[in-house]
């Protein structure tokens, strides 16, 4: 199948700073590209409101029109989002299919949802994103079906009738509830089990799901495409000291997500609330990194996990061209394809982990071999030997506050 060719529009708006404004429309390109499109054209207009009817002026659809005529263009997309009246009068002008940064968000996600619960949450975003714009579709609604912004639920060519498309979302919210039963169930049991839980977290496309293979020696995909990771992945990690922990990559954050999205995906981003410790993966080399930092700390906002620790790691060092002035504290600037570099965020965890626990002293009678065996998953022992004139380990270490085991032990 070709490529799609797209031409991208959008507005700036007066006193939008132009970087902020360029990097929202490069990560759009980068979008079109990763739904699998060709990008031919793109079109601004600085405006002082966006126009309430056809989101731009007059003279611009007419620049358009003739863009769009000329290079054989297949679908336009806006990038911000466009209200159901826009939709229609825009589709209507143009004749092709028209979508906008939103739709086009939850069509990759369509594309890459592997589990049943994230095919079922892109779903049902998609649904109720397009419940309000049925009138608006025009044009695209007669082609539902092919094509990027029409995967999901148009892969079986969508009804129009809106009793359908409430009945269908609440069938899937009916069998969300389900499935966030059983991921509450799974997260309860590791709380209870007193498992230390560490969430990778960042900007699509910052390199985290590479980090997490190379810290966890697993194979989850990792591509130079947005939003190459989807659905969580959970892996045990084990520090030089033994401490043992379970880690979990996480879908990557954008600027402006879908609002419907970011509700839908509620159970799977409470993984990352959940998580007793965060390492925030940031694209060193990335322009904006920046705003894409602080979109990050917004979301961890919305999420109630502000906090949560986080150690901030500055990846893809082999292509930043400028020295890193780091955000946030503590940081490491490393390659996530570098060997010693991984070796290096292991041994930083486990310092950040021994600045915010407790030391600990204990000794231990021979016998005690299942106390000692959960001393060694379940804290960092800096020191364990057998004092043999008085037949005991000696144990020193690291340990959490609120775990249960300290009643055993004295905490200096």
């Amino acid at each position: 199948m070709s490529e799609e060719k797209i031409l991208i529009i959008a507005v700036k708006n007066e006193g939008e700073q132009h970087e902020r404004f360029q990097s929202s429309l490069d990560e759009l390109v980068s979008l079109g590209k990763t739904a699998g499109g060709t990008v031919k054209s793109v079109i601004t207009q600085n405006r002082n409101r966006i126009h309430p009817a056809t989101y731009i002026g007059e003279g611009k659809i007419e620049e358009i029109k003739n863009e769009i005529d000329a290079l054989e263009i297949d679908l336009v997309i806006s990038n911000d989002e466009l209200s159901p009246g826009q939709l229609r009068n825009l589709g209507n002008r143009f004749e092709v299919r028209i979508i906008d940064r939103s739709q086009l968000i939850l069509d990759i996600f369509a594309q890459r949802a592997r589990t049943k619960e994230g095919k079922l949450q892109v779903e049902l975003a998609q649904l109720e994103y397009l419940l309000p714009r049925l009138q608006g579709q025009g044009i695209a609604m007669s082609r539902l079906g092919a094509g990027i912004g029409t995967r999901g639920p148009g892969e079986t060519k969508l009804e129009t009738d809106r009793r359908h498309i409430k009945n269908k979302i609440y069938d899937i919210k009916r069998k969300l509830k389900l499935v966030v039963r059983t991921r509450e169930q799974y997260r309860k049991r590791r709380k209870t089990n007193e498992v230390f839980q560490i969430a990778v977290v960042g900007y699509t496309n910052a390199g985290k799901s590479t980090l997490f293979n190379r810290l966890t020696a697993s194979n989850t995909l990792e591509e130079n495409k947005l939003f190459a990771t989807l659905d969580p992945l959970t892996r045990k990690l084990q520090l030089d000291s033994g401490f043992q922990a379970l880690i979990t990559d996480t879908v990557g954050f954008l600027q402006e997500l879908p609002t419907s999205l970011i509700a839908s995906f509620r159970s799977t981003l409470e993984e990352v609330s959940a998580a007793n410790l965060l390492l925030h993966i940031v694209d060193g080399s990335h322009e904006d990194q920046v705003q894409q930092q602080n979109t990050v700390l917004k979301l961890l906002e919305d999420l109630d996990a502000q906090q949560i620790p986080v150690l901030t790691i500055y990846n893809k060092k082999d292509l930043i061209k400028e020295d890193v002035i780091p955000m946030n504290h503590p940081y490491l600037i490393i390659s996530a394809n570098d060997e010693e570099d991984v070796k290096r965020v292991l041994h930083e965890i486990e310092e950040l982990l021994k600045e915010l626990w407790e030391s600990y002293a204990v000794e231990l009678d021979p016998d005690m071999g299942k106390i000692l065996s959960k001393l060694e998953r379940e804290t960092i022992i800096t020191d364990k030997k057998f004092d043999e004139a008085r037949s005991k380990y000696v144990i020193r270490g690291y340990i959490r506050k609120e775990h249960p085991i300290n009643y055993l032990i004295k905490t200096n």
